[in-house]
């Protein structure tokens, strides 16, 4: 049997990282087995559309590898779709839903509903006063045929719900959960088509899953207490159920479910910020599966091959930004620096650092510049708060230890000779550097943390930081000897 699976979102706003790893796991088992992953639109609850979701969904997925077959996509500027399970958008499937809402209403699976809201909320108002699950209390499943006709006619607001059978045992079999069984006392008779003609989320995916030939169910664990309404409908329409796979939630570090409340919960907040898209897909996919080998860096190539459903836990999985920014890190060291600099290119422009007009003569020093920090950026994004030191023209002691470093008695004598070997070079790179380094140490022999700590500190205001040879050379000649006078002439 071919997978086929699916991610369904409704376009609502913007990626959450539980949508995207919800994506990832449904594309990694579709290559993982030779299948197809598509990417549907569940639009049917028009009241909560968002102009210009979809297009976000499709950069953030787009920029985030987890590529669909099948499914909607952008060209030209355009939503389109590609594929022949289509449409992919549900509001452009309503024919569909009306042709399976007439067999279940003709075998007698499903009925009209008149009730008005006010007469549901206090039918469920009493049942919660007596201790009984609130559901619809079957007030209209006895209408004749001629009665529902006729309020038909007259115009009366209605709905469609499934009609479930009374005391029935429905059974799921759930990859990650197992056998789980419930009673249709404890379910609603679910409505299926809304009183504006639109079919529930509970119906459309029913006849989407089915008519897309999907085989896997991918989903968050939320749709849990739905999925017996689902496979009742698959059981009255005589189709063969998929596979069901319920996604534990991903957790924040309260081990409360990640919302946007505890800060960045969207694709997007990550791509803004610079993350790589390669670190954020891999720690994803580590929250919630656990790999056979005892490793947690993975290439996407490489998740594809490891990835099973069988190593999903049921539990859900933190969210830890912290470990993120470790990962992503290691992805930033791993990185060609031409990358990592145009990457960082917009946000140095954004901070007024540098203009547009100035960025393809500067583009070797903004090298430099970047590469004395990619070692110790979580994010790209950082950039801005590490470069200040390279803008500055007054460098000041920034704590105690730098003041102290400054008040050390070969101070004085150390940066004049510093001084006197930069102004006779004619070019200040990490060679010049070195070189200057040895030879004051050959001829005053200060050395260690007594030679660099010194000029680290009149260079930069700090006592620690990256490779000192660099940041000379991204400061260059003439700045390396105001900021050596600068020092001399407040400080010492």
């Amino acid at each position: 049997m071919s997978v086929r699976v699916r991610f369904a979102p409704s376009p609502t706003g913007f990626v959450h990282i539980g949508s995207l790893r919800t994506a990832l796991y449904n594309y990694l088992l579709a290559k993982k087995h030779g299948g197809q992953y598509i990417l549907r639109i569940e639009d049917t609850d028009q009241s909560r559309y968002v102009e210009g979701a979809i297009e976000n969904l499709l950069q953030s997925m787009d920029w985030a590898g987890v590529l669909h077959d099948e499914g909607i996509t952008m060209e030209k500027g355009n939503v389109v779709e590609k594929g022949e399970y289509g449409p992919y958008i549900q509001s452009k499937r309503l024919d569909l839903y009306k042709k399976y809402i007439e067999i279940l209403l003709d075998k007698g699976d499903a009925y009209h509903c008149f009730c008005s809201k006010e007469r549901l909320d206090e039918v469920r108002e009493k049942q919660k006063a007596l201790g009984l699950t609130a559901k619809y209390d079957g007030y209209c499943k006895s209408l004749t045929k001629e009665e529902v006709t006729k309020k038909i006619e007259a115009g009366e607001e209605h709905v469609v719900r499934l009609k479930l059978p009374a005391n029935k045992n429905i059974e799921i079999n759930d990859v990650i959960r197992g056998k789980v069984v419930v009673n249709t006392e404890e379910v609603d008779d679910q409505v299926l088509i809304k009183s504006d003609g639109f079919p529930t989320y509970h119906f459309a995916v029913v006849v989407d899953d089915y008519l897309m030939k999907i085989t896997h169910v991918i989903r968050g664990e939320e749709w849990l207490p739905s999925t017996p309404k689902h496979v009742y409908l698959y059981e009255v329409l005589g189709w063969e159920a998929p596979q069901f796979v319920h996604l534990p939630n991903i957790l924040n570090t309260d081990k409360k479910k990640l919302s946007k409340r505890q800060g960045d919960v969207s694709v997007e907040d990550f791509m803004k910020k610079g993350y790589l898209p390669e670190a954020l897909v891999n720690y994803i996919a580590l929250i919630g599966w656990s790999p056979e080998e005892n490793r947690e860096i993975f290439s996407m190539k490489e998740l594809q091959e490891a990835f099973s459903l069988e190593r999903v836990s049921k539990s859900g999985g933190v969210f830890d930004v912290n470990k993120l920014n470790w990962m992503n890190n290691h992805y930033i060291k791993e990185s060609p620096i031409e990358r990592i600099t145009d990457l960082a290119i917009p946000y140095l422009l954004e901070a007024g650092y540098i203009v547009e007009a100035e960025v393809e003569e500067k583009y070797e020093w903004l090298k430099d510049m970047v590469s004395v920090f990619q070692d110790g950026m979580n994010y790209v994004k950082e950039i801005v708060e590490k470069v200040e030191v390279f803008f500055k023209n007054e460098v000041k002691p920034e704590d105690e230890e730098a003041e102290a470093v400054l008040k050390l008695e070969h101070i004085k004598e150390l940066l004049d000779i510093f001084y006197e070997k930069v102004e006779a070079e004619e070019v200040m790179n990490q060679e010049a550097a070195k070189r200057i380094f040895k030879q004051v140490q050959k001829e005053k022999g200060i050395k260690g943390p007594n030679l660099f700590k010194p000029i680290r500190v009149a260079l930069t205001g700090k006592a620690h930081g990256p490779d000192l040879p660099l940041i000379i050379q991204v400061l260059g000649k003439q700045d390396i000897l105001s900021r050596i006078q600068y020092v001399k002439h407040n400080f010492i």
